[in-house]
């Protein structure tokens, strides 16, 4: 994979966009599969479920065009498959992927499409809840198992504006 080029003011070019799973479907497992089933070693098995069919599902690319950050927001407003490819870390692509996430949950939950009432929650394996934090979601019970990796419930608590 190429280097991150960058703009006259020093930003990252990393396009991140909402794509359909059956046009993309091979762009997002990809990285999927290299960070969780490769990286993790989450069983290849459960990584591709039935609920891909039906989620949003947003791409970060590079300049090259390449494929390097995945997320999903399922109609329950449900977050998951967060994934950076590993040399694209610390670039702020993660933090890119889940502005787009909340922002699009933000624009769509009335549609009939999000059971409402929808909270924006998620499933964060412990050792990134303070990335999560940092976005305004809070961890909600006791440690549990998923895939054989340690996670935690969250829950977005939306900041209300005061005027």
């Amino acid at each position: 994979m190429g280097k991150l080029s960058t703009n006259r003011h020093g930003l990252q070019m990393i396009e991140i966009k909402r794509v359909k799973w059956e046009e993309s479907e091979s762009d997002l497992l990809a990285v999927r599969k290299a960070v969780f089933v490769e990286e993790q070693g989450v069983p290849e098995e459960i990584e591709v479920d039935e609920y891909d069919a039906v989620s949003r599902h947003f791409l970060a690319r590079n300049p090259d065009g390449d494929a390097v950050g995945t997320a999903r927001l399922l109609p329950n407003g449900k977050v998951g498959r967060v994934a950076v490819l590993k040399t694209y870390r610390g670039l702020g692509i993660g933090t890119a992927l889940m502005r787009q996430v909340i922002q699009t949950w933000k624009t769509h939950r009335a549609e009939s499409s999000l059971d409402p009432p929808s909270t924006l929650h998620l499933h964060a394996q412990s050792s990134s809840i303070g990335f999560y934090e940092s976005f305004g979601f809070v961890a909600k019970g006791p440690e549990f198992e998923e895939a054989g990796i340690p996670h935690r419930s969250m829950a977005f608590q939306e900041k209300i504006e005061k005027k």
